[in-house]
């Protein structure tokens, strides 16, 4: 799969580019133990930092970054980007700006003092025929204090403008630095044909071949990962 950014060249040497979210994984997932003292059990149990799914899904796809320091205090967003003049008609020039609540009126995000962001796009994002970008909250990053606002884009269609990336402010007591290059949305391309719906009963072969793993699993640590988990 081949991504293609572009950006305003006025920005090029000053944009955080686009990274693989690999690249983008969070101290606290580094520096956690891999095992941790279970009450429940009485006895060391491994954390999900041994949990290949878990820090798979991490590091799937790549991560859109903040471009500039943005500070926050009062419920006050304020930045000093020392961006050069823009080149191209009709781009962003702030970091942010903002959706009114009234948007997300109905819905489980919407409160009367609600405060919905926008991270603005400032790389436009292009994919190979049949493929669509779906944009999230970086993923098992209930630590950030906002929550993205899901989406799915036909960017081998629409590459041509900008991508914005619409959140829900979480924490009202806030007061800090949002830092240049926090990773604010993550992406991943994904095929734009609908998958087909097979239902089938474990028997034969397939139950067989249930039983034996789940009977592996259960004897042994890390089979999945020894055994089923791909290189990536």
């Amino acid at each position: 799969m081949r991504v293609t950014f572009r950006c305003d060249p006025a920005l090029i040497d000053i944009l955080p580019r686009p990274k693989l979210a690999r690249e983008a994984i969070p101290d606290w997932l580094k520096s956690m133990p891999a095992k941790a003292f279970s009450d429940l059990h009485g006895r060391d149990v491994r954390t999900v930092k041994q949990c290949p799914p878990f820090v798979d899904a991490m590091a799937h796809g790549f991560m859109i970054s903040l471009p500039c320091d943005v500070r926050v205090e009062g419920g006050v967003f304020e930045w000093d980007w020392p961006a050069p003049p823009i080149t191209v008609d009709q781009h962003p020039a702030s970091p942010l700006s903002f959706h009114p609540p009234a948007q997300v009126l109905g819905t489980p995000l919407h409160r009367p003092d609600a405060v919905l962001i926008k991270f603005n796009s400032f790389w436009t994002i292009e994919l190979e025929t049949g493929w669509s970008l779906f944009a999230t909250h970086p993923v098992n990053r209930p630590d950030l204090p906002f929550r993205l606002l899901s989406g799915l884009v036909d960017a081998d269609h629409f590459h041509d403008g900008g991508i914005n990336f619409p959140a829900t402010w979480l924490d009202p007591e806030f007061q800090g630095v949002l830092p240049k290059g926090m990773p604010v949305a993550q992406c991943f391309a994904v095929p734009r044909a609908r998958p087909e719906l097979v239902f089938e009963t474990l028997e034969g072969e397939n139950a067989i071949a249930y039983s034996a793993t789940v009977a592996e699993i259960l004897a042994a640590p890390n089979v999945y990962r020894k055994r089923f988990r791909q290189r990536k």
